[in-house]
């Protein structure tokens, strides 16, 4: 198991436990002691776990109810109107009476405005998304269970039990908080738990980012970028990029270019 797939999995365990073992931690991981106290140091000098006799513990009281990312409505002033392409560009994608999962965040809210008449089954876990979808008569909204996160206004769980059993959809709609050669990522790890449950459970992924996020990095992997099916994004990707993209078999989509 490589180190990023390592720091997931320990991270998700504390979120879930707020404290783990040394013991189980080498069984959950089938790692070499020396392995997992190599993982321990590096997160704790990070600042994002504390070491404690027999094992580790989340860095602070509430750790778990708090993402890294930007509070939804300063991170939806940003890049406003590619965002606003990007979404209606999106929703052209979706057909009549589809299964579709939305996943929370400020480009993918952006095409829900865009979703009403063609009678969805969508599935999301972001409430701004709910209530615009709500205004939508022949829209059916579903959402996962678990815990409310405020400052997103996502809800996120790092169980197995979270109602998304039975649900399957054609598409997934999913942002990023950076995209580049090494895959989609995410500043957290919470995020990271839930969005890989959710790809499981659609058969295409469409990525929605701003031309911004290919010029900066973040933390985690969700996937690599051959997992992705297609990206929308605006005018401001450069040759470079979008070759970095078609490179593995990405269908591109540039918002605005054809009158989106």
């Amino acid at each position: 198991m490589h180190a990023t797939q390592r720091d997931v999995e320990i991270l998700r365990l504390l979120q879930s436990q707020g404290f783990v073992s040394f013991r189980q931690l080498c069984a959950s991981l089938d790692a070499s002691s020396a392995t997992i106290r190599r993982d321990l140091e590096r997160l704790e000098g990070e600042g994002r776990i504390s070491r404690v006799r027999g094992g580790a513990k989340l860095t602070g009281a509430g750790a778990a109810e708090r993402l890294v990312g930007a509070p939804f409505e300063i991170n939806r002033g940003r890049h406003a109107a590619e965002k606003a392409a990007i979404g209606r560009a999106a929703a052209q994608l979706c057909r009549p009476g589809e299964a579709l999962i939305i996943d929370g965040g400020t480009t993918t809210f952006q095409m829900c405005a865009h979703l009403a008449g063609l009678e969805l089954q969508v599935l999301t876990n972001s409430l701004h998304i709910v209530g615009e979808l709500l205004r939508q008569p022949g829209t059916r909204v579903s959402v996962p269970g678990g815990a409310i996160f405020r400052e997103q206004n996502i809800i996120l769980s790092p169980f197995e039990d979270d109602g998304l059993a039975r649900y399957h959809a054609s598409k997934l709609f999913m942002g990023a908080a950076a995209v580049g050669p090494r895959g989609l990522m995410q500043a957290d790890v919470v995020l990271i738990q839930a969005e890989q449950k959710l790809m499981n459970k659609a058969d295409q992924l469409i990525v929605l980012v701003d031309s911004s996020k290919f010029r900066t990095s973040a933390s985690f992997v969700v996937c690599p970028l051959d997992a992705i099916d297609i990206v929308v994004t605006d005018a401001g990707i450069t040759a470079d990029e979008m070759a970095m993209l078609r490179s593995h078999g990405i269908e591109v989509i540039v918002a605005g270019a054809t009158g989106e």
